[in-house]
């Protein structure tokens, strides 16, 4: 008699409004960071899938960016598209909420999820936040009369609190299968795509309240020098004047986004970088659904 559990593969959706948490649930998952954090909104702006293999299963995470209702300009409805997709064809999706909070965006998730017939994990993160944790019951029963959840796990993805119930949860969900994607794979984006991702994150970052929304990053060269990746980024801006706030005083900004990316890229890739960035004006690319193909930002990724 056999007692091994059955090997359980297939792809998880983590979607929710902007800023719940959803890519910082799936690095803490991972156990390494794939996904871009920042606390701003609209971080995410692409799908990506994070794959974990275990001795149990495959499964395989789809990050979303957050679904909102700002519908007006080419990125937002291109954003809008890429995470309402990623419900169609997964196994399980997760719907994450940020703790005690249901808001009027949280709803219209909620709404495009009733369409579904996929099984629903809703998450309640950042539960870390908590200073009673006696007011989570009266929360999870109101929250569970909205809607036939398969299961309603409160966690912290920052801290790691709570992570195996929700493994738990998916696990059972997942159809028995055979790996999707090789054993050691981390991600189905390319080292070219993720060295964009970094340098944008540490944008967001460091530029906080000053940032405009309408910055994006194309890597321009990225080759092996001899166990030495030599990447050149790009960042389009969309005024002269976002230009100037990008660069910094006396450049030091810009220095600075360099140097903490270059930092990242090396964990990630495992070897030296050496990176270079550059700014540009590139008007009304953010609302030009050509200039947003060129720029990498495809409905079929």
């Amino acid at each position: 008699m056999n007692d091994q559990p059955a090997f359980r593969s297939g792809y998880v959706a983590i979607i929710g409004r902007p800023n719940v948490g959803k890519s910082t649930l799936i690095n803490r998952v991972l156990g390494q960071k794939l996904c871009i954090t920042s606390r701003r909104p609209q971080t995410t702006r692409h799908r990506i899938l994070g794959i974990k293999t275990t001795e149990l299963g495959q499964f395989i995470y789809v990050d979303t960016p957050g679904i909102h209702s700002d519908g007006k300009r080419a990125m937002n409805r291109y954003m809008n598209r890429a995470a309402a997709a990623s419900v169609e064809d997964v196994d399980v999706v997760v719907f994450v909420i940020e703790g005690m909070k249901w808001t009027e965006e949280d709803e219209r998730v909620l709404q495009k999820l009733k369409e579904t017939s996929k099984p629903v994990i809703l998450v309640m993160n950042k539960i870390d936040k908590l200073e009673d944790k006696a007011t989570l019951f009266p929360q999870v029963e109101k929250l569970d009369a909205l809607f036939k959840f398969t299961d309603i796990v409160p966690l912290s993805a920052r801290k790691g609190i709570n992570l195996e119930s929700l493994e738990e949860s998916i696990y059972k969900l997942m159809p028995e299968g055979e790996m999707i994607f090789d054993e050691d794979q981390l991600t189905d984006r390319s080292s070219r795509f993720l060295a964009a991702e970094m340098v944008r994150e540490k944008l967001f970052r460091h530029l906080g309240q000053e940032l405009p929304y309408s910055l994006t990053v194309d890597i321009e060269q990225f080759e092996d020098d001899n166990g030495m990746y030599r990447i050149s980024a790009v960042i389009y801006v969309e005024r002269s004047g976002q230009k100037s706030i990008v660069i910094g005083k006396k450049g030091e900004l810009l220095k600075q986004v360099g140097k903490d990316a270059r930092e990242d890229m090396e964990k990630l890739f495992d070897c030296k970088v050496f990176l270079q960035l550059w700014v540009k004006v590139r008007e009304g690319w953010s609302d030009n659904e050509r200039m947003l193909r060129n720029l990498g930002y495809n409905d079929d990724l």
